[in-house]
């Protein structure tokens, strides 16, 4: 089922780009954006990234934390986050479980060929761990505007 606007965000157990386990439920208390994103080190992924990275201060004075999440593994996260100098956590999800409990794990096409992959979404999560905000349509080049 996909969450909702108003409806508490599904918490999730998953390993951050270290291998450490992350749940949303230890971000209680803070504003969290959780944003979905197909594949480290390709074009679009790498200007959201960017473009979260360069308005960081901006959103921690607003209280946010940033956690990305991809399919990709550990190792990949850490050369993505080291070459673009990424100041917050990817999480790792190959097994696509956050992202089944998010929805964010579809039928996709290009070019005639249909496959599942990561739809980009966004989900913007209050202090009490309520999805506040739905960012489906993502501006790769100025999400931080999309957000705030």
């Amino acid at each position: 089922m996909t969450p909702k606007i108003g409806q508490s965000a599904p918490d999730f157990l998953a390993k951050d780009q270290h291998g450490e386990n992350i749940t949303l439920s230890q971000f209680r208390g803070k504003k969290v954006i959780l944003y979905f994103y197909p594949k480290d080190s390709t074009p679009g992924c790498t200007a959201q990234a960017c473009n979260l990275r360069d308005n960081y201060e901006t959103l921690l004075e607003k209280g946010f934390v940033v956690l990305g999440i991809s399919t990709d593994s550990e190792k990949r996260h850490q050369n993505f986050i080291a070459k673009n100098e990424l100041p917050f956590s990817l999480i790792s999800d190959p097994e696509h479980l956050v992202h089944d409990l998010y929805d964010t794990w579809r039928l996709k096409k290009f070019m005639g060929k249909e496959y599942m992959g990561t739809v980009r979404t966004t989900f913007v999560i209050d202090e009490e761990g309520v999805i506040s905000d739905i960012i489906e349509k993502v501006k790769t080049k100025d999400h931080t505007a999309q957000i705030i």
